[in-house]
This record gives structure tokens, C-alpha cells and sequence, in this order.
């Protein structure tokens, strides 16, 4: 299975949610969901840092963060930040496909057996799991919505993507812009406003 198998099981649930990915999964995601309220990172690593500071910044509205194994492994020095700061509205999804895909696909450490999930229960994540199917992956995300708890929730998967998915059509500019105003229009607050606006 594919990482785009799981992503479409959880498309439908996520309703207002804010989601930050990584990679090729953030192309994914968009054909999925399309919504201004899906941000991708361009550099490897930062995105459950970043999902961290937007679920720290509004801790009323589910976050979710899409990451690979690559940019997971990058980022480890901030699983502990996460598990420190533990908030609850953030759900921190994982996919492991044991290389650097969207860069040649050359190995990552999860090859050699490296386990993420080990890793981020010994940074201080308290729900941390392996699901083993799409159906089993829902099941583990929609648990872990209800519970209101930091939760990671991790599955192997195999490297590729639908041949038939289009670009997402904006450059990473124009993406935070979009992103950053649909918080504003949702969140009915000025972010980015002129700066005459902000002094109101």
C-alpha cells in the first residue's frame, strides 16, 4: 500500500482542520482535500515544528501534520519539544517508506531499523502506534480525534504515488499567503493585515 491509500481513508474526516505536510505527501493531501488550509514545507524537517507552533497558537482547532520518515528523522532534536509542550490538538501522522523520496529516493535510517515509534515514546509522546492498513489507520485517527490527546500515529508504506495526481498549482509563496488568510477569514482575526489595519 501507498501512502496516498491511508491519506484517502481520513480525506473526509478532518473537517476544518489545519494540516501541515511534508513532501510529496503535501501534493497528495491537496488532490485529496483541496483547501487553502493545507500548508506544505519546503524544507525537510520543519513541519511538525511548524504544526507545533500553529496548534500552540490556536489550541481550539485540530492541527494535523503529515510527515515521512526523511523529514521525521530530520526533526528529531523537535519530537521532544512537541511531547513537552503535548498539545492536545495535534495529530502527528507518519508514513515510512524508508528513503528520501521526493529527493531520489535514497535510503533513510528506518531501513536499517530504526523505529519511529520508539523514537517518539522516548521523546515523551504518550500515544504513539503502528497501523497496519488503511482501515486500521482510520480507526487509530479517528480515536485519536475523539481523545484530545498529542497523538502520533505511524504506518509502513511503499514508495510512489498516483501517476494521475496533478501539480498543486502554487508555489510556496502564494500557498502561505492562502494559508495564513484562511486562518484570518476562519479565525475572524488579522494576521497579515495592512499595516493601517493592525493598529485598529
Amino acid at each position: 500500500m501507498q501512502r496516498y491509500d491511508f491519506l484517502k481513508t481520513i480525506a473526509g474526516d478532518v473537517g476544518d482542520a489545519l494540516v501541515v505536510s511534508a513532501g510529496w505527501a503535501a501534493r497528495e493531501w491537496q488532490a485529496l482535500r483541496p483547501n487553502d488550509g493545507n500548508f506544505r514545507t519546503r524544507t525537510l524537517g520543519l513541519a511538525s515544528s511548524i504544526a507545533l507552533g500553529v496548534a500552540l497558537g490556536l489550541p481550539h482547532r485540530k492541527i494535523v501534520v503529515i510527515d515521512g520518515d526523511g523529514a521525521f528523522l530530520m526533526n528529531l532534536c523537535g519530537l521532544p519539544t512537541i511531547a513537552w509542550q503535548n498539545p492536545s490538538n495535534l495529530i502527528h501522522l507518519l508514513f515510512d517508506n524508508q528513503c528520501y523520496e521526493a529527493s531520489g529516493a535514497t535510503n533513510t535510517a528506518t531501513v536499517a531499523g530504526t523505529d519511529a515509534i520508539a523514537l517518539a515514546k522516548g521523546a515523551g509522546y504518550k500515544n504513539a502506534c503502528w497501523a497496519a492498513t488503511p482501515e486500521q489507520f482510520r480507526e487509530e485517527f479517528l480515536a485519536a480525534w475523539k481523545k484530545n490527546e498529542l497523538s502520533l500515529i505511524a504506518a509502513k508504506v511503499e514508495q510512489g504515488q498516483p501517476a494521475s495526481l496533478t501539480p498543486i498549482g502554487v508555489d510556496e509563496v502564494e500557498n502561505k499567503y492562502r494559508f495564513i488568510r484562511h486562518i484570518e477569514e476562519t479565525e475572524k482575526k488579522v494576521i497579515l493585515g495592512p499595516s493601517d489595519h493592525r493598529k485598529k
